[in-house]
């Protein structure tokens, strides 16, 4: 669901391709659900369709991690977890701040998934002053004049902007220029940022319309199969005699 423009080069300094990097979460994942049924090994065929990719792409990804298999017994679960982790940078702790606490910054700083995936919230910012010290998942919410020295002192690098969109560009620029380099935009807008950093952009309603794109076109697809088939559901209106 996740997309956005990357500003740094289309390979990363060990050769790793931008679209074999933007599968690997989604390894990790399948991953992690066969670590924890205990299951030892896990063949190419089996673990690119837990992935939703083809075979083939999937052994080409995992020879840019230096990985190939064993052939008859497949890849060894837990070493891949550990490879695709430290691949991405998950064996380490990533400091996170959220920026707007609404409806949907609340539910991000709810989600229980951070921790185990090699990140932690260090704090949670809000404009509104009335938000001010309020807990949201444990956590004191703080005023947004305190960005700069939030994100100095917990030595943040990745933001999470859930403002409305009028919002998410002076935030942006903010978190830029106190040094933030990666970025999660909820927001629905796109952002303007200097080369080096990284937006990944999250919008719910465009993934709605494009779900309705694929309704609209199966509906239409059902009605031209039923006119086809004609009032007896045989294809005698439009088949000739």
């Amino acid at each position: 669901m996740a997309t956005g423009r990357n500003h740094r080069p289309a390979t990363r300094s060990r050769g790793i391709p931008e679209a074999t990097v933007a599968r690997l979460p989604l390894y990790l994942r399948a991953l992690t659900a066969l670590s924890e049924r205990s299951v030892p090994t896990v063949s190419s065929e089996e673990l690119a369709a837990a992935a939703g990719v083809n075979s083939a792409k999937l052994r080409k990804d995992f020879s840019y991690l230096g990985s190939y298999g064993t052939r008859g017994v497949g890849y060894d679960v837990e070493y891949l977890v550990y490879q695709i982790s430290r691949e991405l940078g998950l064996t380490q702790d990533w400091p996170v701040v959220i920026v707007g606490i609404g409806n949907l910054g609340a539910a991000l700083a709810n989600y229980g998934g951070f921790a185990s995936r090699g990140f932690r919230v260090a704090a949670l910012i809000d404009a509104d002053p009335a938000m001010a010290g309020k807990p949201v998942a444990g956590i004191a919410v703080q005023h947004a004049d305190e960005l700069e020295k939030i994100i100095s002192d917990n030595g943040v690098s990745i933001g999470v902007i859930a403002t409305p969109a009028g919002a998410a560009q002076q935030v942006c620029d903010r978190l830029v220029a106190a040094g933030v380099t990666s970025i999660l935009n909820f927001a629905p807008t796109v952002l303007s940022v200097p080369d080096g950093v990284d937006v990944r952009k999250v919008d719910l309603s465009i993934e709605l319309q494009i779900l309705a794109f694929h309704e609209q076109r199966k509906a239409g697809e059902e009605a031209d199969a039923a006119g086809r088939k004609g009032p007896d559901g045989d294809m005698s209106a439009v088949m000739p005699a």
